[in-house]
């Protein structure tokens, strides 16, 4: 054989994959960070500071150190009360910070993460099943390149809720329905859209029953636990509150009630008319994105879940400013764009993913720094 001959091209080891993805992810967080710090200390504010002791950080940081009780009076005669927070994570931040030499606040930024990473992971492990190994490297970091993943490198739930969603999706893939709905139990206790992931499992389960004509003891036991952690808790509100309504009075005191979309509508028609075209062309933008995960058949447990918290975070009433950061966890949303990165040389695919991951960082500092997360 010729010593000039090229060797055949051979394909990624799942290993060297999974690096990829992680290691992808973990730069993109690292840049994120790192403009952070510039911009912090032009300005002078205290970067760090946004990431652990303002805004929801400080609910859970109250939560982890104090329990439930604490609540708000606004000046309009609002109440904010903090038991609109689920416990999952201030647990952890409490757990944490007893075994470990830090405050709960650093705590909550240890546990988000380390989360990330797993999310990371997750995501990476359900892009490879739905479309190859490599649209999985592409979706975990686009998952990272995300216009709000500031929030992922924050002391918020984002990160571990995405963990145990996508993990949780992983294994109804795999056809493991009691881990399934075990780390679906765990997702209802961090935060409400766990309701998106219990459809996904239940409307999964159906459509299975449906076209196998049998019905797995596991499959019943998966479904069946689900949605347990999410009624947990709204039980625990309701006991406590003395009202079966009262987690749905506290987030409704927030300004987070369901409104089928009339909030989002009227916030749309209250814009000047330039705006009001780009935040309809943005949804239109949104719907597709929809649509192209309806025909590229993506499986149908992510399916279920990526278009149920896209419903869930646009037919509430919460400030319009939070709902890309609600509609984060929905990264089924970014297969269509990983499978097209896939199409182009590496390094065109590097090149293209460093440009988001630097836009992403900037907008993030410029939030953080500024008004902060919506």
């Amino acid at each position: 054989m010729s010593a000039d001959r090229p060797r055949p091209r051979t394909r990624p080891r799942p290993q060297e994959s999974l690096a990829a993805a992680l290691g992808g992810y973990a730069a993109t967080r690292v840049i994120g960070l790192a403009v952070l710090a510039v911009a912090a200390a032009v300005v002078g504010k205290d970067g760090m500071h946004r990431l652990t002791g303002r805004w929801d950080a400080v609910w859970y940081v109250r939560i982890a150190e104090n329990g439930y009780g604490y609540q708000v009076t606004l000046p309009n005669g609002s109440v904010h009360s903090d038991l609109a927070f689920f416990p999952l994570f201030p647990a952890l931040e409490r757990a944490l910070s007893t075994v470990l030499p830090v405050d709960a606040a650093t705590a909550g930024l240890l546990v988000s993460w380390a989360a990330s990473l797993a999310a990371a992971w997750g995501i990476y492990a359900v892009g490879s099943h739905a479309a190859g190994r490599q649209a999985g490297v592409a979706l975990a970091v686009l998952w990272g390149v995300y216009p709000t993943a500031f929030v992922q490198s924050m002391a918020y739930t984002e990160t571990l809720f995405t963990a145990l969603a996508a993990w949780s999706i992983l294994a109804v893939l795999r056809d493991r329905w009691i881990l399934a709905g075990a780390l679906c139990v765990l997702a209802g206790l961090t935060r409400p859209t766990a309701a998106a992931l219990i459809a996904a499992l239940g409307i999964t389960a159906l459509v299975t029953v449906v076209r196998e004509r049998k019905l797995p003891a596991r499959m019943v036991a998966g479904v069946l636990i689900a949605p347990l952690g999410w009624l947990a808790y709204i039980v625990y509100v309701g006991v406590r509150e003395g009202s079966p309504t009262a987690y749905f009075d506290v987030q409704a005191a927030w300004g987070n009630s369901i409104d089928g979309g009339v909030a989002l509508a009227r916030f749309i028609w209250g814009l000047p008319p330039l705006a009001g075209l780009g935040l309809c062309a943005a949804l239109g933008l949104l719907a597709w994105l929809v649509v192209l995960c309806v025909r590229q058949k993506h499986p149908l447990p992510l399916l279920v879940y990526t278009i149920a918290v896209v419903v869930v975070s646009l037919i509430g009433a919460a400030y319009f400013g939070s709902r890309p950061r609600l509609m984060m966890p929905a990264f089924g949303l970014l297969l269509p764009a990983a499978v097209a990165l896939v199409r182009l040389r590496v390094r065109n695919r590097v090149l293209v993913l460093a440009g988001l991951a630097l836009a992403s960082a900037g907008y993030g500092a410029f939030t953080l720094l500024g008004s902060g997360p919506p």
